[in-house]
């Protein structure tokens, strides 16, 4: 039997990890993503300054074994790195959170900076439509949050009204680095009901850069949907100084800010299920958003996904 052709669109942990295991089992899938590189929110922002921010995820937790084990050879291979967050046990990617599906996505064909305006289904499977081309392929999996999605199929598509309920929080992030002689009171703080409901000294990770203090914040859902719709310098103009308070330091010593928008960011209403697929198998969705806010949701949703396409295919 011929082996199908699949597309998987999203470079996030769940879309990454779909074609990881595809490829391991000797299929040939093809990864589209927007942006310029692997991460989704396990994103790493560097700066013509040479600054970097994990300024997504910020860790990862493992409760399934078989992630834990995932994660274990990450750390063995270099990729990630135990970092204690508040006593509990969590690992970054080293030396930047995005490393960790940067050793995921070796040989793996990738296609970057391609946006893919609609998928619509076709007599032989599925049409992939960006700016200038039109693409074919038997299988396709969608591994992007859920209003996106809706985006690309269409909300008459049956598999849009089952996933219509998912609720996805924004998250507004602050990046700000400040000379290294500036007051330092905590490496992490977490505030669920400030307007900076999480802080972190992003430089203080293992194997990060500490020749200035890099930091983290990320605003509370509440002023995260308030402010969403700001021009990110204004963002940026706002949240400055409410970090500069939180830390007890002054805005003298700021050497770089800047604000990222997070429309999608963290689930509030998931799916309940690892991932939803239309009746011929040949459409699947996943991502975090389908059992949870965790990034360990992500790698179990597109490790399920993977494995049923095998099942059928097989």
């Amino acid at each position: 039997m011929e082996k199908p052709n699949i597309a998987i669109i999203g470079a996030g942990m769940s879309g990454m990890i779909c074609a990881r295991n595809l490829k391991d089992a000797g299929y040939e899938p093809i990864v589209f993503e927007k942006s310029r590189g692997v991460g989704g929110r396990m994103a790493t922002r560097r700066t013509s300054e040479g600054l970097q921010f994990d300024h997504g995820a910020q860790y990862v937790t493992a409760k399934n074994k078989y992630f834990q084990s995932f994660i274990d050879r990450l750390a063995s291979a270099g990729y990630a790195a135990h970092w204690e967050v508040d006593g509990k046990n969590t690992f970054v990617g080293s030396p930047s959170m995005n490393s960790m599906l940067g050793s995921v996505a070796k040989d793996i064909s990738l296609k970057l900076n391609q946006e893919i305006k609609t998928v619509d289904k076709v007599e032989n499977g599925w049409a992939l439509f960006s700016e200038n081309q039109k693409q074919l392929f038997d299988i396709v999996v969608l591994a992007l949050p859920a209003p996106q999605i809706i985006n690309l199929i269409g909300r008459n598509n049956s598999l849009s009204r089952k996933i219509c309920d998912i609720v996805m929080a924004p998250c507004l992030t602050l990046m700000a680095a400040f000379t290294p002689d500036q007051a330092t009171p905590f490496i992490t703080r977490r505030e669920v009901n400030d307007d900076l409901a999480w802080i972190a000294q992003d430089s203080a990770k293992p194997q990060r850069s500490r020749e200035i203090t890099c930091w983290v914040a990320q605003a509370g859902d509440d002023w995260s949907r308030r402010y969403l719709e700001c021009d990110k310098d204004e963002i940026t103009r706002i949240l400055t100084p409410m970090l500069c308070e939180r830390l007890g330091i002054s805005a003298s010593g700021l050497l770089y800010s800047s604000a990222h928008r997070w429309r999608y960011s963290k689930v509030i209403v998931p799916l309940g299920r690892p991932y939803i697929s239309d009746d011929s198998a040949t459409l699947y969705l996943g991502g975090d958003w389908a059992t949870g806010a965790r990034v360990e949701a992500a790698w179990e949703s597109g490790t399920a996904i993977a494995s049923d396409i095998l099942k059928l295919v097989e």
